[in-house]
């Protein structure tokens, strides 16, 4: 069961002897924990142990699980980046597993858990397995909406989520964080709208990003690597760099595809959901660059994500502004 599921139900389920947290999503984790019996700090049950799975023996957790309390409490012990305590005793594990306390709660935080193992299997017969697994693409956008109106009771239409997360990153904590502010700036209003986004979340880096993205598009690549030198000395990242670009001129491409099939370019870009403000120069960039470079803008934006997550030695620095360049018209 994957986390999002796991939490989604709100309500705390019966005790289980074995759950394994699994994945890197550190903020899917402590939603997770906190919805484990017992394992709250805020409730009154609040019965965990903490050990370190580099550090800790495996006699010492036996012996913790085995062990009943005088007060009749339930035992609850949690392995904390049990990777290596998982694989140097993977054996004694499998064999608790079978035949586990039946007053206490193993939990194994890691960050990887073959399905294939004998383990994995076992824990899935009598226990609980919760995948705390990142969130990517249309699905990390739909968690921001959910998290929005069940959250904070607050609507988020695609593209005001699309750009929060282009804006802030995909860290479910930032994003939790995000969404929480942007919720408090719109008080009693319904409705979270991109211009909250742009206002609560982008600050100067959306300001400069905009610059940017009007100088490629407008025919001016030395401007926007102008930008693009101070959001990377500010501490953007290139692939976040590139996700707001991608934003921007994959609806270009869209409208371009559109436009081939006989839609009016206007209505093209409209439909592709470019700003109003932004139709009109949009249309003259389309117009000025042609439309066999401008069917390649996806392309572009597809390589250089390749080039970024691995497939290139160049700096990412580098990509960008060749990208920028292609981009722009002034280069093949």
């Amino acid at each position: 069961m994957h986390a999002t599921e796991f939490l989604a139900e709100k309500k705390k389920r019966d005790p289980l002897p074995v759950i394994v947290l699994m994945g890197e999503e550190r903020f899917l984790k402590v939603e997770s924990l906190n919805l484990l019996p017992g394992c709250n700090p805020n409730d009154e049950d609040y019965s965990l142990s903490r050990l370190p799975g580099a550090t800790t023996e495996l006699q010492d957790v036996m012996e913790e699980l085995r062990t009943r309390s005088m007060f009749g409490d339930q035992r609850i012990v949690l392995i904390e980046d049990a990777d290596s305590f998982v694989t140097e005793h993977r054996t004694a594990l499998e064999k608790y597993v079978a035949k586990p306390s039946k007053s206490s709660v193993l939990i194994l935080d890691v960050r990887t858990f073959q399905k294939t193992t004998k383990l994995y299997k076992a824990i899935d017969q009598i226990g609980l397995i919760i995948e705390c697994t990142e969130l990517k693409g249309a699905t990390l956008v739909k968690w921001v909406q959910e998290t929005a109106r069940t959250g904070f009771q607050k609507a988020i239409d695609r593209e005001a989520a699309a750009l929060t997360i282009q804006l802030a990153g995909d860290s479910l904590g930032l994003l939790y964080q995000e969404i929480s502010k942007l919720a408090a700036y719109v008080g009693d209003l319904p409705t979270i709208t991109i211009s909250d986004v742009e206002k609560i979340v982008g600050g100067w880096r959306l300001e400069t990003t905009w610059v940017m993205l009007d100088a490629i598009r407008d025919g001016k690549p030395g401007r926007a690597i102008e930008c693009l030198n101070k959001l990377i000395q500010s501490g953007d990242h290139p692939v976040k760099v590139l996700g707001g670009t991608t934003f921007s001129f994959r609806k270009l491409a869209i409208a371009t595809e559109a436009a081939r099939t006989g839609v009016p370019l206007p209505d093209a870009l409209q439909r592709a959901g470019v700003f109003a403000i932004a139709v009109q120069p949009s249309e003259a960039y389309l117009r000025r660059i042609g439309f066999e470079r401008a069917s390649r803008i996806l392309q572009l934006l597809l390589e250089a994500d390749h080039d970024l997550k691995g497939g290139s030695k160049l700096d990412g620095k580098v990509i960008l502004e060749r990208l920028f360049l292609r981009l722009s018209g002034t280069v093949p």
